[in-house]
This record gives structure tokens, C-alpha cells and sequence, in this order.
């Protein structure tokens, strides 16, 4: 009897356990709804928008559905500005709708500026993280300044510097100035600091060079931070319209944001024309979103658990 008492005394407790779902945690799950909406119902309204009749775009009473979805806004957004694909590379390549053009151009532009960026970005942080040179706290204090500079300040001397390597009205005059982000050295600055110096010791004891180091033991480690900035830099890229309009000038190197800001002045009305445009537009920065967000948001747990 007394072993069937303990028993009992041992269940007890578990039954009496409290619920998971507190009122804490529905109030938190509610606010986090109510902010997705929010935040989602501007591409909502956009995807909805290009398939909407001129009617229903422009009526007074907002539409929330379209009543008849149509594909005549997509039909008038590939039918404008045909031109060589590579174009802007030089290369003579099959004639494509201005709309894809400009797409092309971006995507190439991004990727370009993601790639360079995570690659110099993580080879300057790890060695301002772990390698000891003279002037290396001044040179990451100058980095730290450089992030709170804007554009404008630096932008009549990157325009002569552009202009001095023959790079103005060029794809590259984007790309160039993107690969020294001073944010990116800094990000991966701090990831880089999480590596356990015994770690590098033992590469080091073992016969493993520089090179070697780096690329087996450091990247692998900071991985979910090259991911997180391989995202920053891609959106940073994609987005930089302000960069954009000042670099680029001749119709061949148009970029998404361009090439809607010209149908915007050409087609002050045709609100389904542009929504078309900002969806297409918007393809290409959800799918990288979707392929890095693992390692973004492995990055942004390490970063708030590193502190």
C-alpha cells in the first residue's frame, strides 16, 4: 500500500501541470497577426492590383477582390521597349520585352553585388576579428564612421571616381561601390569573433594554412552570418534606387526601379501597368528570401544570443 501511495504522489504533480498556452502568449500571437496583416496588405493590394480592370483600380470604393481577374496589365507590361537581353553587357543576345530587360539587369546587378560583398566582407571581418596588425582599431573605428555617413556625403567623390575608372553609366558603377559596405565588414566582424580562438591554434598546429583555415574551419562557422548578409546585401541592392538613378543614365542599363519609375511618368494613370511592374519586381526578393531564410534567421538567433 505504502509503495502505491508513493506512486501516486509521484503522478500527482504531472496532472496538475499548468497549460502552455498562457495569457501572455495569446496576447503576443494576436499583436504578431494583427502586424503581419499590416505589413502584408501593401503586397496584397499590389498583387491584387495588377490583375484588376482600369474601372476597379480607379474606383472610389476600394475593391478588395478583383470581380474579373484579367492579364491585361501583364499583356501591356511585356508588350513595351523590346531590346537585346545582354545588352547591357555588351552582348548580342535574343530580344526580349523591356520588362524582362530590366529584370535581368537587376538580378545581375544584385547577385553580383551579394557575391563580391559576402566574399570581401567575411575575409575583412575575420581579420579584424582575429589577425593582430598595427592599426587595426583605427581602421575598424573608420569603418564604424564610414556606417553613419550617407550617400549624399560621398556622392560628387564617387561620381569622379566612377568617372575616373570609366565606369559612369555602366552596371558596374552600382555593383563597385556596394562591395565595400562598411556594414557588412561589421557584421561579419562580429560573427568572426565568436570563433574559439583554440579552434585556429589547432588548424594552425596541425599544418593548416591561411587559406586553408579560412575556408574549412572560419566560413562554416560563420555560415548563418554570410547568410543573413547575403540577404542585407541582396535587398540593399535590389532597392537602391537613389544609387541607380545617379549611375545610370541610358536606356540598355535600366533597372527594375527604373524602368517602373519611367512607366510611372509615361503612364500617370495606368495604376494596373506599374501594380504589374511591382509584382514582377517583387518575384525575385521572396524567392532569395525563402532560399536564405534558414541561415537569416540562424544569424539574427546567434546575434541576440551572442548579445
Amino acid at each position: 500500500m505504502s509503495e502505491m501511495t508513493r506512486k501516486m504522489s509521484k503522478a500527482k504533480p504531472s496532472s496538475g501541470r499548468k497549460s502552455s498556452w498562457t495569457p501572455y502568449k495569446t496576447i503576443s500571437v494576436i499583436v504578431l497577426v494583427i502586424m503581419a496583416i499590416l505589413f502584408s496588405f501593401p503586397l496584397y493590394w499590389i498583387i491584387t492590383g495588377s490583375f484588376k480592370t482600369m474601372q476597379e483600380i480607379n474606383s472610389t470604393t476600394p475593391v478588395w477582390w478583383p470581380t474579373q481577374w484579367v492579364m491585361s496589365n501583364f499583356e501591356k507590361l511585356f508588350a513595351k521597349r523590346s531590346a537585346p537581353l545582354f545588352e547591357f553587357l555588351g552582348i548580342v543576345g535574343p530580344t526580349v520585352p523591356g520588362a524582362i530587360r530590366w529584370l535581368v539587369n537587376t538580378v545581375f546587378m544584385s547577385v553580383a553585388a551579394m557575391v563580391l560583398t559576402c566574399i570581401t566582407a567575411t575575409m575583412a571581418g575575420y581579420a579584424l576579428a582575429k589577425k593582430q596588425f598595427v592599426g587595426r582599431g583605427l581602421l575598424f573605428s573608420l569603418i564604424v564612421c564610414a556606417m553613419a555617413l550617407p550617400k549624399q556625403v560621398i556622392l560628387i567623390p564617387l561620381i569622379k571616381e566612377i568617372s575616373a575608372m570609366g565606369l559612369y553609366d555602366n552596371i558596374w558603377a552600382v555593383i563597385l561601390p556596394t562591395v565595400g559596405w562598411p556594414f557588412g565588414v561589421f557584421l561579419m566582424k562580429q560573427f568572426s569573433e565568436g570563433i574559439p580562438n583554440d579552434l585556429l591554434d589547432a588548424a594552425k598546429i596541425d599544418g593548416a594554412g591561411q587559406w586553408r583555415t579560412f575556408t574549412q574551419i572560419v566560413v562554416p562557422i560563420i555560415k548563418p552570418g554570410i547568410g543573413a548578409l547575403a540577404i542585407f546585401t541582396f535587398i540593399n541592392s535590389w532597392n537602391d534606387y537613389f544609387m541607380q538613378l545617379i549611375m545610370l543614365t541610358s536606356s540598355k542599363n535600366l533597372t527594375i526601379s527604373l524602368g517602373i519609375a519611367t512607366m510611372q511618368a509615361e503612364n500617370s494613370t495606368d495604376y494596373g501597368l506599374i501594380m504589374a511592374g511591382a509584382v514582377l519586381a517583387a518575384v525575385p526578393i521572396i524567392i532569395v528570401f525563402l532560399l536564405f531564410q534558414k541561415y537569416f534567421t540562424k544569424g539574427i538567433t546567434m546575434g541576440a544570443v551572442k548579445g
